[in-house]
């Protein structure tokens, strides 16, 4: 008799054990599921403003390579070279690898030029983001 009542609280000290250990797991597998889908609507928001402000910086500093190179002044050498060097900056930036580490870094490298930049250009720029886009603007 004394193995039946063992055996009885051994199945409800089992039977808690079980259903904490199932609804570990299923609370874990929701919560894996969910934090993957915010993770990537997180990243592509993420992503789509980084594209939207290094687009806008390739345009500016194209348009004005374009127009200092278009002037005959041998001055505008140093800004030309600063604004290639921008430009080269941006298309070496890497878009493909979303486990890279050093992305805050570079993007940070890229907006301390774009400020030596317009300082070199005098010019005042104001890079805002809407839900309509992005842009830049004098």
């Amino acid at each position: 008799m004394m193995d039946l009542s063992e055996d009885l609280f051994e199945g409800i000290v089992m039977c808690e054990e079980r259903f904490h250990g199932k609804g570990y797991e299923e609370g874990f597998a929701e919560g894996n599921s969910v934090g993957e889908s915010e993770g990537k609507q997180y990243g592509a928001n993420y992503g789509a403003r980084a594209g939207s402000e290094l687009g806008c910086y390739l345009g500016f500093a194209s348009t004005w390579r374009h127009l200092l190179l278009c002037d005959v002044d041998s001055r505008h050498s140093k800004k030309i070279k600063t604004l290639d060097s921008l430009i080269s900056m941006i298309q070496n930036f890497s878009y493909d690898d979303p486990t890279n580490d050093k992305l805050q870094e570079e993007i940070a490298r890229i907006r301390g030029k774009v400020k030596q930049v317009c300082s070199m250009l005098s010019v005042q720029p104001d890079f805002k983001m809407t839900k309509d886009g992005a842009g830049l603007s004098f």
